[in-house]
């Protein structure tokens, strides 16, 4: 069931990729961290102002809270999320180098960067093998069966138990944006999913 459903998840988006918009790292970890709680579509509107005004950990530091406060301010939590990127730009700055890091211990360590965002940037940036559990993947996993669980944790952790290696790169792609397009939290396309027979949903239409 798993390979047929991901050989055809991956027949219908050969090359899947985030739909956050950057150029470097930084501006890829900053937009990740503006995501929490909000849509790419608002965070690539924010971006587009704050990366025009500073897209480099120094940039960053040097525009302040209150300067960035007022360019992502059509996002939620953005008061918390103006604190967290000048924090995690000074400890890029004195910590790594200016560079965004390779290694989830240390992209952990960053503020405002959780599990998710870390498996974000480790998946998209460095090209591992990593699965950040949003609630499209965490309502995609359970609702077909893939990984049921409570919690992103226990669903990330039974989604790389069975996810065929070769399809783990961009499984994360897949299983997000097939949440976003047709695994929809309401009324779902079940007549137009490509994965439907595999799907074990009992609501399934």
């Amino acid at each position: 069931m798993v390979e047929k459903l991901f050989a055809k998840l991956a027949a219908e988006r050969p090359n899947p990729t985030t739909e956050l918009e950057y150029r470097t790292g930084f501006e890829l970890l900053v937009a990740v961290v503006l995501s929490a709680q909000s849509t790419d579509v608002a965070v690539n509107k924010a971006t587009k102002r704050l990366f025009a005004a500073a897209n480099t950990p120094q940039a960053m530091v040097a525009l302040g809270v209150e300067g960035i406060k007022p360019l992502i301010a059509s996002i939620g939590l953005y008061n918390n999320k103006a604190n967290h990127l000048v924090a995690l730009s000074e400890r890029l700055l004195t910590h790594f180098g200016g560079e965004v890091p390779d290694r989830r211990e240390d992209l952990e360590s960053l503020p405002g960067v959780g599990r998710k965002t870390a498996n974000v940037v480790l998946n998209i940036l460095f090209h591992q093998p990593t699965l950040a559990v949003d609630t499209h993947i965490f309502r995609v996993a359970n609702r077909t069966g893939l990984a049921v669980g409570s919690t992103p944790l226990a669903v990330e952790k039974g989604l790389l138990r069975v996810i065929p290696a070769r399809y783990l790169l961009h499984a994360h792609h897949w299983l997000i944006l097939h949440g976003r397009y047709t695994c929809t939290a309401r009324k779902p396309r079940c007549s137009q999913c490509v994965i439907r027979a595999e799907c074990q949903w009992p609501e399934k239409g």
